[in-house]
């Protein structure tokens, strides 16, 4: 049951953050934190780079919870292909994405990066999306079927 909640958990904390992407694009304050990974003042960051900050924190947890689903589909013997294949690729785009991130920024807002970067944002939360349902699946096929 563990895996549907990490997946799920997954989907809302990348829904989060693609929203504060949209809005830092959005308001232009893609630039706000002119370093990566970290912004000047170190790890807590001043308020002027609060809304960025806050960008790369959660995107960081995203990283980790996507991985941590895939970890946890390769090693669920419940687990049918599909879920460890979109599991498999989310992790890859999530990797990715954050590189992308990181060369954005250190390219200035290049706009075929940011396009890219939205692009496999998209991929990413397809992917996250049908590894929610291929893993709610599995709770049910794991069920007693009782007559």
């Amino acid at each position: 049951m563990a895996i549907q909640y990490l997946a799920l958990t997954s989907l809302i904390v990348l829904y989060s953050l693609m929203f504060i992407g949209g809005y830092i694009s959005a308001a232009g304050l893609g630039l706000t934190c002119p370093e990566w990974p970290l912004c000047p003042n170190g790890v807590m960051p001043s308020e002027e780079y609060f809304i960025e900050w806050t960008h790369r924190l959660i995107a960081a947890t995203t990283g980790v919870l996507i991985i941590a689903t895939m970890v946890a589909s390769l090693i669920n013997k419940n687990a049918d292909l599909k879920i460890k294949i979109t599991s498999s690729i989310a992790s890859a785009l999530v990797v990715t994405q954050i590189t992308l991130g990181a060369l954005v920024i250190d390219t200035k807002l290049h706009a075929v990066l940011v396009a890219i970067h939205l692009g496999i944002g998209i991929l990413l939360f397809a992917m996250v999306l049908l590894t929610v349902l291929f893993a709610f699946r599995i709770s049910k096929s794991s069920k007693p079927i009782t007559t």
